[in-house]
């Protein structure tokens, strides 16, 4: 799962790298592992900075300074099947044809076929592990088909028609054209979010952004916006103040469904996406949850409700209100430790934990607590969490989830972990519960999550983190082939080190 984001403005003189920094912090959430700007100047030149590590520390004031261009994408990026590697930090870059930029959320599941394609019958050099690099060559290559000298829309909208056929998962993208356009697109599922929003300035022109989260919108002053569709794209000439956005539905909807996870877990609980409002979601998600447990407890079983910060703290709080109990902070947050389930080994997440949670005793000694969090991954968060409340003197613990028992892979850009690590793969309720070292489990059910999320629109979801059953399909060898990568990862990982890249392209004017 990555944050992407791009913006052009209508006033040419004004450089948007500053406005793509800002943006960059509103979709921090979304990807702690690396940042990355391109821009593009008045002749098509493209520049670049990105490296390792937080925005705020990739983005200097001195790096930012020598991005030139009203026009620009950034992404952050949030390891999943591509290593933590400086050269796979985003946006890519291809010089042919005509310049592009791409940054990219999600993942392919189809990609060994692909990366054949790519290197018997186009010839293209696929640099790097990433899907990102992959997609950006698969659409260049669509491009160079038309061997013009210049590009226009309708070439972009073809070009795009081959990524559809050719490409398979979940995927949205935001692209620079040297000198010509900013251009956006999702998957024919809608799996990962992408949203276009538009800014009225007080001459009457108008700045226009592509974002993953809404939240984007709101603080920038981007007062209308909308989802793009799935199957649909979205052309932005870098002179907006004298062409409007072109926006054409590529291929059909295959059919509308958003990734679950991001409603339980990804998104910040400001944003809305597919008109669906992240925090309303999770305000039933506490509600539903409070029934199911109230099936499986007494009322005097609990004395007190407590999350675990930050995400669940929606969730519990109406879980805590429909169970009529005390809510309770019981668990103080340290904000500059970053999240768990993707550090490398098993040693350096338990160890984080306790660096990333303290208990305060108060609210556990002596008491019977449900302890609430947004999911249960492997287990490991969970069973420090238990003891930590035992520890401080709770006589009994539940834990309840806002989220079904997670028992398969996440294929389009959350790298959770491996099948056989997860907690629930193989293992009843009462076995988890064994091994996190609690009195009782209590998840989410499936079709109750879903009535939390569904629209009079949308009414199916992509659920396959649950299910098993992905709205794509998978290409035969491509679970094992993204094991094996996460495998590789966690070996060289002592390897890896912070960079920061600043590039400058030179590239055809228009």
């Amino acid at each position: 799962m990555c944050g992407i984001l791009g913006i052009v403005l209508a006033n040419q003189t004004t450089p948007v790298a500053p406005e793509l920094c800002d943006g960059c912090i509103f979709l921090q959430h979304r990807g702690q592992d690396a940042a990355g700007i391109a821009t593009c100047g008045s002749r098509g030149r493209i520049y670049q900075c990105k490296g390792n590590g937080m925005a705020r520390d990739v983005f200097t004031q001195q790096r930012v300074s020598g991005l030139a261009g009203s026009m620009g994408i950034a992404h952050l990026r949030y390891p999943t099947a591509g290593s933590s590697a400086n050269s796979e930090a985003q946006p890519f870059y291809v010089n042919s044809p005509y310049g592009i930029n791409l940054a990219h959320n999600g993942n392919l599941v189809n990609t060994a076929s692909l990366k054949r394609y790519m290197d018997e019958d186009v010839h293209r050099h696929i640099n790097t592990d990433s899907d990102s690099e992959l997609l950006l060559n698969i659409f260049a290559a669509e491009l160079e088909k038309h061997n013009k000298y210049r590009v226009n829309n309708e070439d972009v909208f073809h070009a795009l028609e081959g990524v559809y056929r050719l490409c398979r998962g979940g995927y949205a993208c935001v692209g620079l054209l040297a000198g010509f356009a900013l251009f956006g697109f999702r998957d024919p599922n809608g799996i990962r979010p992408l949203l276009f929003g538009e800014r009225e300035n007080p001459d009457g022109t108008k700045d226009y952004m592509l974002a993953s989260e809404s939240v984007v919108f709101k603080a920038h002053n981007f007062t209308k916006y909308r989802d793009l569709k799935p199957g649909e794209a979205v052309i932005i000439p870098k002179n907006c103040s004298k062409g409007e956005p072109e926006f054409k539905q590529v291929v059909p909807i295959n059919s509308y469904r958003p990734d679950l996870f991001e409603y339980v877990y990804f998104a910040r609980p400001d944003s809305v996406l597919d008109g669906i409002s992240v925090y309303h979601t999770r305000l039933a998600m506490g509600s539903k949850l409070a029934e199911n447990i109230l099936k499986q407890l007494k009322p005097d079983d609990i004395d007190v409700v407590i999350p675990v910060p930050d995400t669940a703290r929606t969730c519990a709080l109406e879980c805590a209100n429909v169970l009529g109990k005390p809510y309770r902070e019981g668990f103080v947050k340290n904000r500059y430790v970053g999240r768990t389930f993707i550090m490398p080994n098993q040693r350096e997440r338990v160890s984080s934990v306790r660096r990333k949670l303290n208990p305060m005793e108060s609210e556990f000694r002596g008491k019977k607590v449900l302890i609430v969090d947004d999911s249960i991954v492997r287990g490991t968060t969970s069973k420090e969490i238990v003891n930590m409340a035992k520890e401080s003197g709770a006589t009994k613990v539940y834990f309840a989830s806002a989220a079904p028992a997670i028992r398969y892979n996440h294929i389009y850009g959350i790298d959770l972990t491996d099948t056989k690590n997860l907690i629930a793969y193989n293992r009843t309720d009462e076995e988890v519960a064994e091994v996190i070292g609690c009195e009782r489990v209590i998840y989410q059910s499936l079709e109750d999550l879903i009535d939390c999320c569904k629209t009079d629109k949308i009414t199916k979801f992509e659920d396959g983190v649950f299910t098993g059953n992905y709205v794509t399909g998978v290409e035969d060898g491509y679970i094992q082939e993204l094991e094996e990568k996460r495998e590789s990862i966690a070996n060289n990982s002592s390897d890896m080190k912070a960079e920061v890249d600043i590039g400058l392209y030179n590239c055809a004017d228009y």
